[in-house]
């Protein structure tokens, strides 16, 4: 979008900012944000994501594997709630939208 960049770092420097401002944008109009952490939970991006929901006093659903709940610990602390399957992200939205929680059975 501003152009072709010889040098790698300015190219990936250009593409975050623009980016960002995409990011941002929807992380300041949602009401809820759910980030996800993948298998390698060395994503810098979500947890950057999740900082700002949280400074931005959003309300913040994380999704994250069981095996990196210490390294995650304080993304987790800033989390209203803390997932390990897309079901539950489902079923707390679900929840929050219309106040029936989940049959049983």
């Amino acid at each position: 979008i501003l152009g072709a960049e010889p040098d790698k770092f300015w190219h990936d420097h250009k593409g975050a900012k623009v980016n960002a401002i995409r990011t941002r944008n929807g992380i300041e109009l949602a009401d809820v944000v759910v980030v996800r952490f993948g298998e390698k939970y060395k994503q810098w991006n979500a947890a950057f994501d999740a900082g700002m929901a949280a400074a931005l006093g959003k309300s913040l659903i994380v999704l994250s594997l069981p095996e990196h709940q210490h390294p995650l610990k304080e993304v987790h602390a800033a989390a209203l709630a803390v997932a390990e399957e897309p079901r539950q992200v489902v079923e707390i939205l679900r929840y929050v939208l219309t106040g029936k929680l989940p049959v049983k059975g």
